[in-house]
């Protein structure tokens, strides 16, 4: 993955780092839940098939800001919380080169083959 895409995702996961700074929580709370939606990983004890839609439902940030902003017009702060949480984490493991899964295993990415030096 390029430099600049993984400065833009580097920047996705500060405004999420700011976004969280808005909510009613502690700081601690962050770095407890930041690696909460790798639960998601479970699905895979179920097939690879289950598991990368499972993975990739809490890895999406289009989920993860329409999470955000349903708890924006509802005044949920929690459903924010999590919104929050799933954007910055897949922004931080975007940073990181791990993208959404391919049914075919759980190293095959839309940004490579993890563990490739070529991904």
């Amino acid at each position: 993955m390029g430099t600049i895409l993984k400065l833009e995702e580097l920047m996705m996961f500060v405004l999420g780092i700011y976004l969280f700074g808005l909510l009613p929580y502690g700081w601690w709370w962050f770095l407890v839940l930041i690696l909460a939606p790798d639960i998601g990983m479970v699905g895979y004890l179920f097939g690879n098939i289950i598991g990368a839609t499972v993975y990739n439902l809490f890895h999406h940030k289009g989920v993860a800001i329409l999470v955000y902003l349903l708890g924006a017009y509802l005044s949920l702060s929690l459903l924010q919380l999590i919104g929050v949480i799933l954007f910055a984490h897949s922004a931080l493991d975007r940073t990181l080169g791990y993208g959404l899964k391919y049914n075919k295993g759980f190293k095959y990415t839309h940004l490579g083959e993890i563990g490739n030096s070529n991904g």
